[in-house]
Formats: structure tokens, C-alpha cells, sequence
């Protein structure tokens, strides 16, 4: 029978109970609506409802059925209940009897929905919080490894003025930092409890609500029972976040998808976040950054829909409130897809450095600069910006940019121009003479991202051993730098099984980094695989890597370790020395000989002597 059976002669048709149960959505709430009850439970007690004892029973048996639920082994959705509550109060009737029928005194289902749901949007606002933030240092990290990197900055989709790669980056951490902000703010807004309002005019027991709010970690109760149970404005707060975030990353997605161009061609994205073409096999599509703007649109259609519902709602409560669930839900589900996969796409990218610097060079960028040397020179301004456009008119009919126009062609648009204006014209001159905050300049770039840095917190690094559940990240460097023939491929299977041959690099839960220790049977080991992310390259990651293997090798007790490289000059401050390929038969034996670039090998060997904690002195070669 539904909670609300006993007025009824008889019970709904199968039609209208499919219309009206919110079990099939709301069960998503389960674990929040049996913390809810167990504060409850402890309010009711306390009121003289519940004996010690009982209430004691009670708890422990919705702790029982939390773990159960944690565990998968209750079949929710099969129960046929009306909604989460009814199934909850079913379950603890199963188990406790009429002790558990005491459990909704003075509770409506009005309330306890209401407190559900709170529940469970600031648990997953902190989730979301916590991957904006990731996304921020992902960001970080590519705008610190590619500061030096200019391309053309654009207004009206024209190259406009060049700006720093790294600059571009930080104009989306401003962004995320916004998002990340608001939801921190709804978050304070939302955390006030309703348990205790009842249906819509409050409890007649004593119950000490303030106390109850904080137990469910609240920072008070609502102070309106009939706000209280249908106020909806931390949804749509929550859902106002999810779309201007999801419009940041729509924007995100968009200027990587034409730097990703043929037309533009200033970064490639990893095979890892695109796809090919069923019919033409030289596309590589940018599938991830087309579904993240795709999805844009459910996420903006969810706040209208919910801002609908609520115009015209009547206090207090109505059945219409139950349609803030699902949007909700969804939103908050594809939101935090599209930030995880921001964060892909984000460790995927290189810049194409010399096309950045061609295109940012082409345009006529550097007209600005030269109506501003004129002003130097006493021009004003507006002077000066018709001379400038002159010469601009001009270079382009000599198809010419302007830096190349000789000086005395330069000379019939101003007297005033000469030898010193050549600096001026030049890319970095114009990049670098932004140096005010906020500006595109080397120095305001680099002091925003120590500041970010200190704001983020300094990116904790952990060198491990890897577990399995490292393999796909594994499989991702070890085919990425096997495709830069770097390193040797490697097959899944053949990871698999020497996962426990593998230490890895986790940069803030991400695995950035990775190697392996392979162990011959005559002791000596190989170190292999050793390979960094691009974005996380150049902060000691791959040392780091090398020196955890060290210390692997030397508690096995082995005796050398072996290393065959392009980058001997790395590994050689790390203490290993020039090997010969004549001392290394079981490599030879194992890799060299069904190496296709035998005969060519552009590698060298080297070796550390394990023994006495030197390395070894043997002459240098060139081997596979």
C-alpha cells in the first residue's frame, strides 16, 4: 500500500501509478533519504517518540540497508515502490516491524524530499568543485609548458594581435575559476536544512532542529516551513552554474576545434580524444570538443524547463516539484562528463609551434604596433592610425607583410619612420610589450601562473608502483611515444601481464607518467617504456621515474641496469654511462634482433652498475 493508501477505497490504476511514481529517477536520492532518516530517527528520539533503544535498532538497521545499496544488492528498481522514500520505509519494515512504522511521526514526505535533494546537490557540487579545479591545473599545466608559443589572437574570427598560447589558456582558467565560484556560493545558500517543516506549517513534536541540521551537516535549518519545503532555487542555481560552465566549455571546445583545423593547424589533438572517418581515411574528426558543445544545449534546455515549472506554482508544495529531479540529475551527469573529457582533450594537445608563428606573422598583426611607434614620435593617435592603415594597404598590394617593406617605402607614409622601427614590427616586440597585468606580455603571463599555481596549490606529484587499474593511462603513454618511436609498442595483453614491472608518475589523481623495470634472467634489468606526458614534461617527472627504478633494482638486488635511449644526455646525470651492445646479449637476443632498424639504430646504450653504486665505464656505441 502507497504512504498514502488509507483514505483510498481503492488503488490507483496502472496507468496513473506509471505516471506518477518517481521511483525509476529518484532513486538516484536513496542513500541521502536513509542519512535523512537516521537524523531523523535521532530528532524523534530525543522528542520522546523513539525509546533509546529503538532508535538505536533503527539506525543500525539503515546502516545495514546503506551498505547494501553500496553494494549493489538490492534490486531497487524492481520493488514497484511509488518512490525512494516508500522503498526505504518498506525495507526497514521488512527488517524492524512496527518499530519502523514510528520512523515518519511528525515527518512529511514534503520535507524529507526537499532535504534529500539538498543532500545530494551539495555532494555533487563539491564533486563538481573538485573537477573544475582539476580542469584549472590541467589548463595550468599546458599554459606552463607553452608560454613561449604565439598565435594569432582573433576578434570577429580575424586574426587580430598575437597573443602567448599560455595567455589563451589562463582566459579559460578565468572562466572555470567563475564557474567554480558560484557553485562555492550556491552551495552556502543550499545548506540550510527543511527536516522539520512537515508538509508546508511545521512539526507539533519537539524537535531540536538545530541540533538535527547540524547532525546532517547543515549549517542551520530553514527558518520558513512553507519556503522550506518548496524552495527550488538551489536547483535552479545549480542548473544556472551548469550552463554558463557548459557555455565556457562550449567555447573552449570550439576555438580547439578550428585550432585543430586543416584552415589553422595550430595544435593536433590525440588520437585518443578523436575519430576517423567510415568512408575517408585520411579524417581525423575532433569528436570530443563537437559532443561537449553538443551537449551544451540539454544543460540550457534543463533551467528553462525548471524556470517554467516554477512561475506559477502556488505555495507550498505541489506535485509539479517533482520535475525538478530529472533535468537535475542529467545536468549534473553531463556536466561532469564534459569536464573530465575537457581534461582529456586538454592532455592530448601539442602545439604546432611553427604554423602558430607563420599565421601570427601573417595579418597584418603588427599595424598597431607601428600607428604606436608613430605616437612616439609625437604623431597623434588617430594620425597615426590613418598612416598606419595606409601602409597596410600598401603591403598588401606588394603582397608583402610589413616588416619586410624597405625603409624608404616605409618613408612615403612618415618622415618619422626609420631604421628603429624594424624591432617594433617583430612578433615577440609585439607580444612582449604587453607587459601590464592582465596583458599578453612574457612576465604578466608567467606572474599569473605562479599565482595560480599558489591559488591551486603546488601540483603534488607520487611516484608508485602501478596497480591495474593504471593500465589504460599505461597503454595511452606507452602508444603515444611508441607512435614517436621513442619507445617500443606494446601489445594490452603483453602490459597486463607485467603491470607489476611498471612505476608511475600521479599528478593530482591523474597517472602523467610511467616506466618499467624488466628483469632478465641473468640480472641485468632494462629500464623501458619511460615516457611523460607532453604536458607534464620538464618538472623532474621522468628523473623522479628513473630514481624510484634505482631503488626497485637495488632492494632486488640486481647487478646492472640497462637503458637504451636517443636522450643519452638525460640519463647520463642520472649516473648511468656508455654500454656496449657485445655485453648485452640477452637485449640482443630479445629485442635487437627482431628490430627492424637493426641496421640503422640510431640509439645508444647505457648501464649502471648496481654493485657498487657506480656506473659502469664502457665505451660508447650506437645500438637498438
Amino acid at each position: 500500500m502507497a504512504l498514502w493508501g488509507g483514505r483510498f477505497k481503492t488503488a490507483s490504476s496502472d496507468i496513473f501509478k506509471e505516471f506518477n511514481d518517481s521511483l525509476p529517477f529518484d532513486h538516484v536520492l536513496v542513500q541521502q533519504d536513509i542519512q535523512g532518516s537516521i537524523g531523523w530517527s535521532k530528532a524523534i528520539q530525543q522528542a520522546g517518540v523513539l525509546t533509546l533503544e529503538e532508535q538505536q535498532q533503527m539506525e543500525q538497521a539503515l546502516l545495514d540497508l546503506s551498505a547494501k545499496v553500496a553494494a549493489g544488492e538490492s534490486d531497487i528498481l524492481a520493488s514497484g515502490a511509488e518512490d525512494v522514500h516508500s522503498w526505504v520505509e518498506a525495507e526497514l519494515t521488512a527488517q524492524l516491524g512496527d518499530i519502523a512504522r514510528k520512523l515518519h511521526t511528525g515527518r512529511s514526505r514534503n520535507d524529507q524530499v526537499a532535504t534529500d535533494l539538498r543532500l545530494w546537490s551539495r555532494e555533487q557540487v563539491d564533486i563538481l568543485i573538485a573537477a573544475l579545479n582539476t580542469c584549472q591545473q590541467q589548463l595550468l599545466t599546458l599554459a606552463e609548458n607553452n608560454q613561449e608559443h604565439i598565435l594569432p589572437g582573433y576578434t570577429h574570427l580575424q586574426r587580430a594581435q598575437p597573443i602567448r598560447f599560455a595567455h589563451w589558456c589562463l582566459a579559460y582558467i578565468e572562466m572555470f575559476k567563475r564557474d567554480s565560484s558560484r557553485l562555492t556560493d550556491a552551495r552556502k545558500r543550499m545548506n540550510q536544512c527543511p527536516l522539520g517543516s512537515g508538509a508546508l506549517a511545521g512539526t507539533t513534536y519537539d524537535i531540536d532542529r538545530y541540533e538535527l541540521a547540524q547532525s546532517l551537516g547543515f549549517d542551520g535549518p530553514c527558518v520558513n516551513s512553507l519556503d522550506a519545503v518548496s524552495d527550488r532555487d538551489f536547483v535552479l542555481e545549480i542548473l544556472f552554474a551548469a550552463s554558463a560552465s557548459m557555455m565556457h566549455l562550449s567555447r573552449f571546445a570550439e576555438d580547439l576545434i578550428f585550432f585543430n583545423s586543416g584552415e589553422a593547424n595550430f595544435i593536433t589533438l590525440g588520437d585518443q580524444v578523436t575519430s576517423g572517418s567510415s568512408l575517408m581515411p585520411q579524417k581525423k574528426n575532433p569528436d570530443a570538443l563537437e559532443l561537449i558543445r553538443g551537449k551544451c544545449g540539454r544543460v540550457y534546455g534543463a533551467l528553462q524547463g525548471l524556470l517554467v515549472t516554477l512561475k506559477g506554482l502556488p505555495m507550498a508544495y505541489n506535485k509539479d516539484l517533482q520535475e525538478d529531479k530529472e533535468g537535475l540529475f542529467e545536468t549534473v551527469g553531463q556536466w561532469h562528463s564534459c569536464l573530465v573529457m575537457a581534461g582529456e582533450v586538454i592532455n592530448s594537445i601539442e602545439i604546432n609551434s611553427a604554423r602558430c608563428q607563420k599565421a601570427a606573422r601573417e595579418g597584418y598583426a603588427n599595424a598597431t604596433e607601428l600607428a604606436d611607434y608613430l605616437v612616439d614620435k609625437g604623431v597623434p593617435f588617430r594620425t597615426a592610425h590613418e598612416i598606419s592603415g595606409q601602409v597596410v594597404l600598401y603591403a598588401i598590394k606588394q603582397q608583402e607583410p610589413i616588416e619586410s617593406l624597405r625603409l624608404d617605402e616605409l618613408k612615403q607614409f612618415s618622415p618619422l619612420i626609420e631604421q628603429d622601427v624594424y624591432p617594433v614590427l617583430e612578433l615577440e616586440y609585439l607580444v612582449d610589450k604587453r607587459n601590464i597585468l592582465g596583458g599578453t606580455g612574457k612576465k604578466p603571463v608567467s606572474n599569473i601562473i605562479a599565482q595560480y599555481r599558489h591559488n591551486l596549490g603546488t601540483s603534488d606529484y607520487l611516484v608508485r608502483d602501478a596497480k591495474l587499474t593504471d593500465l589504460r593511462a599505461i597503454s595511452k603513454l606507452v602508444d603515444y611515444w611508441a607512435a614517436k618511436e621513442e619507445n617500443l609498442p606494446r601489445a594490452e595483453d603483453e602490459l597486463i601481464k607485467s603491470i607489476r614491472d611498471f612505476a608511475v608518475i600521479e599528478v593530482n589523481g591523474q597517472v602523467c607518467g610511467c616506466a618499467a623495470l624488466y628483469i632478465y634472467s641473468t640480472g641485468l634489468a632494462e629500464v623501458r617504456s619511460l615516457g611523460v606526458s607532453i604536458n607534464y614534461q620538464g618538472k623532474g617527472y621522468g628523473k623522479a621515474l628513473v630514481e624510484h627504478l634505482l631503488e626497485r633494482a637495488k632492494t632486488l638486488a640486481l647487478s646492472k641496469l640497462l637503458v637504451l635511449t636517443r636522450k643519452p644526455e638525460f640519463f647520463a646525470r642520472l649516473g648511468f654511462e656508455p654500454g656496449n651492445k657485445e655485453h648485452l646479449p640477452e637485449k640482443v637476443m630479445k629485442d635487437c634482433d627482431l628490430c627492424h632498424r637493426q641496421d640503422n639504430c640510431d640509439e645508444t646504450a647505457l648501464l649502471y652498475n648496481l654493485n657498487n653504486g657506480h656506473p659502469l665505464a664502457i665505451q660508447v656505441t650506437q645500438v637498438n
